[in-house]
């Protein structure tokens, strides 16, 4: 029941069910997190797994580039990651949520080793190009974050103080938000914010007669004028509750995980195996698919498609209409990102910078610091993570020019750009051969028309992914489809009742 999203969560151990697939034969398309869980946990009850991986390598969107890394986008040649060895980025899933309880699971059960993610640092920096008396000037997020809380809760103080709001408190409860708005923003007795350490020093303290001294706040006109305030900029990463710390990577990169999948399904992936069609018989499921050998024609008795529907889209099938219109109705995010090999880590050692994000309001969107090696010698910062029009805009180019951009942006913020630089790579998920999109992205009209329909198995072939979920764009989302059809799948092999939700398996 938990695991078909019956109840409120998965569950955060080991998949035990009753019965015997009995040899059943279950044809896997693709070979990401979603179709080897399924291999794995469908082969421990008992079936007969085959997965068609059409890439050369397993995985899928959980990706990490190293040394030899290739990628084929639609209107480019193939690129070849030339980084030092050692070095990577993650090009997809970069982070797991503490409460992602599922995929927490699976990398206790298969042996990955896990260390902090450092999401949140307010040493890093807000950059906005513009005309405004902020703009183009590189601002700690600390000062931003604590002079916004400062004058915003200053407000709300003398809002409340002179009787300008109906909070329909009584007076002792007034005065207690009063001490708490107080607090909360460092407002002086007069209720008047002013700067403190907490927004950080100019001169730091130290040994002797040095105090350390503290710079004046931003005026909020100058905040606001310089766009550090506008909705789709400003970012307080830790309230939102997938964001929020602590969160978790796999030691050596997120691929330590699909490749720990990999070692448990190795005998039953077949790489560089492109299906090209996929057909409901009146008894089990044919697939079609060539590889380097020639057309195939492979025949079982259920099959599980984790394929993303934009390629899918494009694959021959004989679905139902309502099927059909579902996979293609569905959209996904465009996204890209650009891994940037430098000489030296100068973020740590001349800014200061261990983990965490600088934002941006130009095309680069936001730049990643690496959370792990810590005072290492190089290292790779992702130079843009970008969506929506700022990722087409930047996906367009040519791999020579994102590397252009994501420097001369770059170096805005950090002119060591320009000295340290050695090597990048780009990915832009919506032109990557065999992805087409980052993770699903649902309207109201999809989430409740379209995505209900695949939730249930057309005949003999089931759906699953992160795009069946509530947990789009995260690896718990392709755990938890995949245990969900799993269940199903075992439910109606062992004719066991079973009861399709109506949302999907929670994470």
């Amino acid at each position: 029941m938990m695991a078909l999203g019956l109840l409120r969560s998965a569950p955060a151990h080991a998949f035990n069910l009753p019965g015997s697939g009995n040899g059943k034969r279950v044809i896997i398309l693709g070979g990401g997190l979603a179709g080897m869980t399924c291999a794995y946990e469908l082969t421990k009850l008992g079936y007969q797994c085959t997965i068609l991986e059409a890439r050369q390598r397993a995985g899928g969107r959980c990706w990490s580039i190293r040394n030899g890394a290739t990628n084929t986008e639609t209107d480019k040649p193939t690129l070849t990651a030339h980084f030092d060895e050692g070095q990577y980025f993650n090009a997809g899933p970069s982070r797991i949520p503490h409460h992602h309880q599922l995929t927490l699971h699976y990398c206790k059960e298969l042996g990955v080793p896990l260390q902090v993610y450092n999401n949140v640092n307010e040493g890093a920096y807000y950059f906005a190009e513009g005309k405004g008396p902020l703009s183009n000037k590189k601002v700690p997020a600390r000062e931003i974050h604590n002079d916004i809380r400062g004058y915003m809760t200053e407000l709300l103080a003398k809002s409340i103080d002179h009787s300008a709001l109906d909070t329909g408190l009584t007076k002792e409860d007034t005065e207690k938000v009063l001490e708490y708005l107080m607090a909360e923003g460092g407002l002086d007795p007069n209720k008047v914010y002013k700067a403190s350490a907490r927004r950080g020093y100019i001169e730091p303290p130290g040994a002797g007669d040095t105090p350390g001294k503290i710079n004046d706040p931003h005026r909020l006109a100058d905040i606001i004028q310089s766009g550090l305030m506008d909705p789709d900029f400003y970012n307080v990463a830790e309230y939102t509750y997938e964001l929020q710390m602590t969160m978790f990577q796999a030691i050596g990169g997120m691929d330590q995980i699909a490749k720990a999948l990999q070692n448990k399904v190795n005998t039953m992936l077949k790489l560089g195996a492109e299906v090209t069609d996929i057909t409901n018989l009146p008894e089990g499921v044919k697939v079609n698919y060539k590889d380097a050998a020639g057309a195939h024609e492979l025949k079982g008795d259920l099959c599980i498609c984790t394929i993303p529907l934009p390629v899918l889209s494009n694959i021959n099938n004989n679905f139902s209409g309502d099927v059909s219109r579902a996979i293609d109705y569905i959209s996904y995010m465009k996204t890209g990102k650009i891994g940037l090999q430098f000489k030296r880590r100068f973020w740590e050692e001349d800014d200061h910078i261990y983990g965490g994000i600088t934002h941006t309001n130009n095309d680069l969107t936001q730049i990643f610091y690496p959370s792990y090696d810590y005072q290492g010698k190089k290292g790779i910062l992702i130079g843009y993570y970008n969506f929506n029009d700022k990722a087409v805009r930047v996906g367009d180019l040519s791999y020579a020019d994102r590397e252009k951009l994501a420097l001369q942006k770059g170096r805005l913020i950090h002119p060591q750009y320009d000295k340290e630089f050695e090597k990048s790579f780009s990915v832009s998920w919506h032109k990557t051969k065999y992805n087409l999109g980052g993770w699903a992205e649902y309207t109201t009209e999809t989430r409740k028309n379209q995505y209900p329909v695949l939730l249930k198995p057309d005949k003999n072939v089931y759906f699953a992914g992160e795009h069946l979920t509530y947990l789009n764009a995260w690896m718990s989302g392709a755990f938890a489809s995949a245990r969900g059809v799993v269940t199903a799948i075992h439910a109606r092999v062992t004719e066991q009742r079973v009861t399709y939700p109506s949302d999907a398996t929670k994470g």
